[in-house]
């Protein structure tokens, strides 16, 4: 027998003999099948947001989203950017922001969609100038509607895109910006804000 044929009887062999570990267990698919879901897609982005360093609040109402936003800024009086979202404007009384971004302490977006299975939050460039106002201020304040929140990236970036326009921009944000390019030491905060707030909002949607 020639080497050729005596690899490609070994595997012959070795695949033969796998067959009984490669079916799927009845049992255990019957038992994923059948386990109840019970926690919510707010839930899960919650969990999964501050499982990245991020923080989560979850309102009813706009009331509630001023009154988050002033609790974070608390006693600082901070140069505040907002997007130019008209639903910021009227909630916050700010004017989008002008002049130099890295001037700013705090950026306040909103997001059009969020993915809970990893607390990402998915920014669309076609429907708000909120891109430098995310990433450039040290702190970023996010406000997501709870029905615009998805399980899967491909739910979310669906949602973004059903009116058939493929936006020039679309960023992901997931907690705090990070890196461990020096030395493999985690560092927060070198490239983008060291702070993320999202606020849920359960009640009437933002436009």
């Amino acid at each position: 027998m020639s080497s050729r044929e005596a690899i490609l009887s070994s595997i012959r062999t070795h695949l033969a003999a796998s067959v009984p570990f490669d079916e799927p267990s009845e049992s255990v698919s019957l038992a994923f099948t059948e386990t109840p879901v019970t926690t919510s897609l707010v839930e899960l982005f919650k969990q999964s947001l501050e499982a990245v360093n991020g923080h989560c609040i979850v309102v009813q109402s706009e009331d509630e989203i001023v009154q988050e936003v002033t609790r974070i800024l608390g006693d600082r009086e901070p140069r505040i950017a907002i997007s130019d979202a008209p639903a910021l404007e009227r909630l916050l009384q700010v004017r989008p922001w002008t002049g130099n971004i890295f001037d700013y302490d705090v950026g306040i977006t909103t997001a059009q969609a969020a993915i809970a299975e990893t607390g990402t939050l998915v920014l669309d460039s076609a429907c708000e100038r909120h891109r430098l106002v995310s990433l450039v201020p040290p702190v970023h304040i996010a406000i997501v509607n709870a029905s615009s929140i998805f399980q899967t990236l491909g739910e979310a970036l669906a949602f973004i895109h059903q009116n058939g326009n493929i936006s020039p921009a679309v960023t992901f944000i997931t907690g705090p910006s990070r890196t461990a390019d020096i030395e493999l030491t985690l560092a927060i905060g070198v490239h983008g804000p060291q702070e993320l707030y999202v606020i849920v909002n359960q009640g009437p949607s933002l436009h």
